[in-house]
């Protein structure tokens, strides 16, 4: 197993590449958009396989499902991690794989055992997105929400009872009295909420996992006679649809006909009755004229066996199990409602909505952006898919576009093998692994299963970037540097400006928090520009980074655009190299009991600052040791003394002087003590 991943070393990974975090009042606002900074809307399912009109079902009514896939790029062939709710929203959620998040069950929170990883709500709350929850995200009772990931506390409608119900229900009842149609119409509130706010919404919902219980107008869509080749079920008694519900057949009993085709009617009447609180969602989005800045993604958590291979629900490793739903829609996507056979996987979720979104994709991720493929549906991808179930003597399969290949693990040597050719047996009817003229091609696929996820990465060498506008760049130049920082500032009180993007949060005011947010993003550029354009900080600039920094530190209120941005401005002037060296005035001074001891080098040198009493006496030597040249004003940059002696006692009022040694270069300058 990979060692485990680091909250340090997420942050390090977004934070090193240049963005920041703001708190929600300094959020752009949304009517300022640029393109590559979009809103996020995330919609996940519980238990929905492909049956969906988009899918090539026109049988199943999901009319809105199939609006969205006009607009985006619906992906035939996208598989789950690990078949079951938790392990498979835990891998999307912090785009790492089972075994390394460690969350192999349905009763284990990935805190409790990748307690650092960085969910991808919690990454673009780092960078500034406003993130909401709504509905199931995570898996598990409410107490394990993941606080973390989300600006406000996630909402969760109350749950219904489970046990000793009814397998399905066709109810008279409005869609808001039951779970999903309260959970769309919560989403329709915080829209409303956060529409002025650079966000990401999440919101999930649960039909059509079981109970089937819908609006009976649901099941009205619907005739049991559309249903064609129902299989006999004799579903296992461990089954889940064995242990809940008070008209399933105890024990291993066989279901009827009749029974089989009520529950098949249920789930796509659940489905349906899903896909118009899904619609809710996205004509609510349109009306608030959000639509159009909007990176859109809709996923099933995994599929669901409706009696394939004689089981029902999930956590096996066929195609009906693993086999999730994928459509991406994103502003100025092109091509529009086409389908991809490329090979993705649900972890691909992750670096896909940063690298929409413009943001750092944190290293440690075990998926890959699936941007190639939004831009080019036909181009040749991952070479194999992975899912696992259980945990030591647990299964693995792969998915090629031809075959599937499962190895369960009967010992530390021993596997139990199967091959599925879907040229031939797309239902899976039967096990070839052992015919001996398929002996090759397991040997083959068996090695593919163990090199492991990265040997079937793609190419991406010639992958197409998304050119991303920044709205801190404000004299569109393709990068964000010194100019535009002095921009913003030759602005500050203008009313009409010029250059628009001075006012980058829109709030009205041209301002020190406009230039913090643009220093805070200093040093990026756009992909068709590079960081070697950036103009060069001089010695003149000292004068009015030292201004904005005082401005900054009376405006400062402890956020994270103020800490990020100040911290910006002190490596600027630290980068700027003096024409000479000079020692400056402490600061505080009169100071008690601690003052910093600034000053600049022309060049690079041995550094040692001496403190000496009225009697010439040295009784501090600070050794800054090696430093290059560049200025050293700044609190996080200049000489540090907390007043003590050698002997590390305080020292008494009075008057004391400070040398400054640099190379061959020496200078001596007064401060005071007051106590």
């Amino acid at each position: 197993m990979k060692r485990p991943v680091t909250r340090r070393d997420f942050l390090s990974t977004s934070l090193k590449a240049g963005a920041a975090a703001f708190t929600t009042g300094l959020l752009p606002k949304r009517k300022a958009n640029s393109q590559g900074q979009y809103n996020v809307l995330f919609i996940i399912v519980d238990d929905l396989r492909p049956l969906l009109g988009s899918y090539g079902y026109p049988e199943i009514h999901t009319p809105n499902i199939d609006r969205l896939a006009q607009r985006g790029t619906l992906f035939n062939r996208a598989y789950c991690q690990y078949p079951v709710c938790n392990p498979s929203r835990a891998s999307i959620l912090t785009g790492l794989r089972p075994e390394t998040n460690g969350v192999l069950d349905n009763y284990t929170h990935f805190r409790e055992t990748a307690s650092e990883a960085i969910t991808f709500p919690e990454h673009f709350k780092v960078h500034g997105y406003h993130t909401r929850g709504v509905g199931k995200i995570t898996h598990g009772p409410a107490v394990l929400d993941d606080e973390l990931s989300w600006s406000v506390p996630h909402w969760r409608a109350k749950p219904p009872a489970y046990r000793g119900i009814p397998s399905w229900q066709a109810l008279d009842v409005d869609d808001d009295e039951l779970r999903d149609g309260q959970i769309a119409k919560q989403a329709l509130k915080v829209l409303e909420e956060i529409q002025d706010l650079q966000f990401l919404l999440a919101v999930g919902f649960r039909k059509p996992h079981m109970p089937f219980n819908a609006p009976r107008k649901y099941y009205d869509l619907y005739d049991t006679q559309i249903f064609e080749n129902v299989p006999v079920v004799a579903p296992n008694f461990i089954n889940e649809i064995r242990q809940f519900y008070s008209d399933i057949p105890p024990g291993n009993a066989p279901f009827s006909e009749e029974k089989t085709l009520e529950l098949i009617r249920g789930y796509a009447a659940s489905t349906s009755y899903m896909d118009a609180q899904v619609g809710r969602v996205l004509d609510h989005l349109g009306a608030l004229r959000l639509i159009e800045d909007t990176v859109i993604i809709f996923v099933g958590d995994h599929g669901f066996h409706l009696g394939e291979h004689g089981t029902w629900a999930k956590n096996t490793l066929f195609e009906v199990s693993l086999h999730s739903p994928l459509i991406v829609s994103f502003p100025g996507q092109v091509p529009l409602g086409v389908d991809t056979d490329a090979l993705v996987e649900l972890v691909d979720i992750y670096p896909t909505l940063c690298d929409l979104c413009q943001l750092p994709i944190p290293s440690q991720l075990e998926g890959i952006s699936m941007v190639p493929v939004l831009k080019q549906p036909t181009r040749s991808w991952k070479t194999a898919a992975f899912s696992e179930i259980g945990k030591e003597y647990g299964r693995r399969s792969i998915r090629t576009q031809r075959y599937r290949y499962t190895e369960r693990k009967m010992s530390p040597s021993l596997f139990r093998k199967e091959l599925y050719d879907y040229e031939i047996d797309p239902d899976e009817t039967g096990n070839i692994a052992s015919l001996p003229e398929n002996a090759e091609l397991v040997a083959h696929l068996s090695e593919r299963l163990h090199a492991g996820w990265q040997a079937a990465l793609p190419d991406v060498s010639g992958r197409i970037p998304i050119l991303r506008m920044l709205p801190w760049d404000i004299n569109n130049d393709g990068i964000v540097d010194i100019q535009d920082l002095i921009l913003v500032s030759d602005n500050f009180g203008v009313e009409t400006s010029e250059h628009p993007k001075v006012d980058v949060n829109k709030d009205g005011n041209v301002d020190i928090i406009d230039l913090l947010q643009v220093a805070a993003h200093f040093g990026e550029f756009s992909d068709s520009t590079a960081p070697s354009a950036r103009s060069k900080i001089h010695p003149e600039h000292f004068d009015i980074i030292e201004m904005w920094l005082a401005e900054a530190r009376l405006a400062g209120d402890g956020s994270n655009i103020f800490k990020r941005g100040i911290a910006t401005l002190e490596g600027l002037l630290n980068s700027i190299i003096p024409e000479k060296t000079v020692l400056l005035p402490n600061f505080p001074n009169p100071f008690n009991p601690e003052t910093w001891i600034p000053y600049d080098l022309a060049e690079d040198a041995e550094v040692d600052i001496e403190i000496y009493n009225l009697k010439g006496k040295i009784i501090r030597k600070l050794n800054r040791g090696f430093q290059t040249a560049g200025s050293y004003r700044t609190r996080a940059y200049a000489t540090y003394w907390d007043g003590c002696n050698s002997s590390g006692e305080p020292v008494a009022s009075g008057i004391y002087f400070y040398a400054l040694h640099a190379g061959q270069f020496k200078a001596t300058r007064q401060m005071v003590i007051i106590k």
